[in-house]
């Protein structure tokens, strides 16, 4: 990536700094959203930046989103570091303040938009799916009443040094619970499983990420024909196991299947036929419809 977008400008990326007074950087104060673009337009940026604005107005930063301008924005960006299609980051830092806490809100915040090529695309990885992973690594509590995805990681990267060192098959992904034992989310996802022809997917109430392509499967399962019943709740390991299909969704992977499930033990069991299940593969042909990209064929 040569180039990086900075405050609604293109800069190279060498030349891009900040400050080390940003509280951003001094505390963590600031939020992002990662999204992806179909035939070079960005995908569910509207939902995105309502999410991120929301998020600033709680914390006190005063950033303000113009979609049309990040439009414009991104593609100059993606212009200049010769992307057709991007995976994309938008971020925003408190900005200087010093310091210390801060003793009001933060007048002048830094936008950091960066872009990369998408990952190449694996059909067998729609088709076959990927191990799920149960990590010891609990799911930290939200900040605020739901979780913001704020620049505070440090919980998802302790869960992937634990992945990485488990022995889990090459591109699983990990799953943590709450200290309760509920299912919460993957380290880079959110869970869904199907049983009996109900979608499930854990409580936003377990202080999950209420994630965009979370509500937006949701929206989809629900208006499908016939439409399927979608149920938030609150389960356990074992619901995973006796599930008919399960899956994990993000903005870049759309939805994933998962195939295998790896218990704390290393013990791993089949889920369903061990192929990507009717269920899933529904509501990633409507996703990819909605979205402009390849449809899954049934």
């Amino acid at each position: 990536m040569s180039f990086v977008g900075w405050n609604g400008s293109i800069k190279r990326a060498e030349e891009t700094v900040i400050s080390v007074n940003d509280h951003g950087f001094l505390y963590g104060m600031g939020l992002f959203e990662t999204f992806r673009t179909y035939n070079g337009k960005p995908w569910l940026l509207e939902r995105h930046l309502e999410r991120l604005m929301a998020g600033c107005h709680e914390l006190g930063i005063g950033y303000e989103a113009d979609a049309d301008a990040i439009r414009t924005w991104l593609a100059q960006l993606m212009e200049a570091n010769g992307l057709q299609e991007a995976y994309v980051r938008l971020t925003v830092t408190a900005g200087e303040a010093g310091l210390g806490l801060p003793q009001s809100d933060y007048a002048n915040p830094n936008a950091v938009l960066l872009v990369k090529p998408l990952p190449e695309p694996s059909e067998r990885l729609y088709r076959e799916g990927k191990e799920l992973a149960l990590l010891k690594t609990c799911r930290n509590t939200p900040e605020g009443n739901i979780r913001f995805k704020s620049l505070h990681y440090m919980n998802n990267i302790m869960a992937k040094r634990e992945l990485q060192g488990i022995g889990a098959s090459s591109g699983a992904e990990g799953l943590m619970l709450t200290r309760e034992g509920w299912l919460s989310e993957g380290i880079v996802s959110n869970l869904f499983f199907a049983c009996d022809g109900i979608v499930h997917t854990p409580s936003l109430e377990t202080g999950i990420l209420p994630g965009i392509t979370r509500q937006y499967v949701m929206e989809l399962a629900r208006s499908a024909d016939p439409g399927l019943d979608v149920a938030e709740g609150f389960y356990g390991w074992e619901d995973l196991i006796q599930a008919d299909e399960v899956w994990v969704t993000n903005s870049i992977q759309e939805l994933v299947p998962i195939t295998s499930l790896r218990d704390r033990d290393g013990q791993t069991a089949k889920v369903g036929s061990g192929l990507a299940g009717p269920v899933t593969r529904q509501l990633l042909s409507a996703y990819r419809g909605g979205a402009g990209g390849s449809v899954i064929p049934h």
